[in-house]
């Protein structure tokens, strides 16, 4: 489950300053706070639409190595990539604020975000490290601050709601909330 929050967040991040680079850089192309939404809509669709368009890729050109040329495997990729970057863009201008106006207001972003993506590959591993130490501090904080009341005993009186009242206070969850988050990870 971290790996995939610290993924989600890493990616989103760097969504949203492209959709703003698209927005200030191309004309046609009005984005603004919409960037927020639509960063949503273009990290789980990198997260989830890419992955599958690779495994077809691997699976549809299972061709012998002698048959096909690493460049030209290349070229295919990136064509198929701007595709679905291109149907992922017509996608995030429907369901967003984002508005798109005149021809290249729908060429140029998806290919914008496919050089974004190339990008985003090259700084992954980085971006995915420091957002774990992040994650983890936040979560040994979180952690920390909960154990330390804890281990104190209880009075002998306090009842049951008294005790699971203390503990919403300490940690702002109710005992279904605290439960269910155990119950993650």
């Amino acid at each position: 489950m971290k790996n995939g929050i610290v993924r989600f967040a890493a990616l989103y991040v760097f969504d949203v300053a492209v959709l703003l680079l698209i927005g200030l850089l191309l004309p046609g192309v009005s984005v603004g706070l919409n960037a927020l939404w639509a960063s949503v809509i273009l990290t789980l669709a990198a997260l989830f639409v890419k992955p599958l368009l690779a495994g077809a890729f691997r699976t549809s050109t299972a061709k012998s190595a002698a048959e096909r040329t690493r460049t030209g495997e290349k070229v295919v990729q990136y064509v198929l990539v701007y595709l679905v970057e291109l149907i992922i863009w017509v996608l995030t201008v429907w369901l967003s604020g984002v508005r798109a106006s005149g021809f290249w207001a729908f060429v140029l972003p998806p290919l914008a975000l496919l050089f974004g993506w190339m990008i985003y590959d090259q700084i992954d591993d980085r971006l995915r490290a420091k957002a774990g130490e992040i994650y983890d501090s936040v979560q040994a904080r979180v952690q920390g601050g909960a154990k330390a009341p804890s281990s104190a005993p209880a009075a002998p009186s306090e009842s049951p709601e008294t005790r699971a009242a203390r503990d919403e206070l300490r940690d702002g969850l109710t005992p279904e909330q605290r439960r269910m988050l155990d119950e993650l990870g």
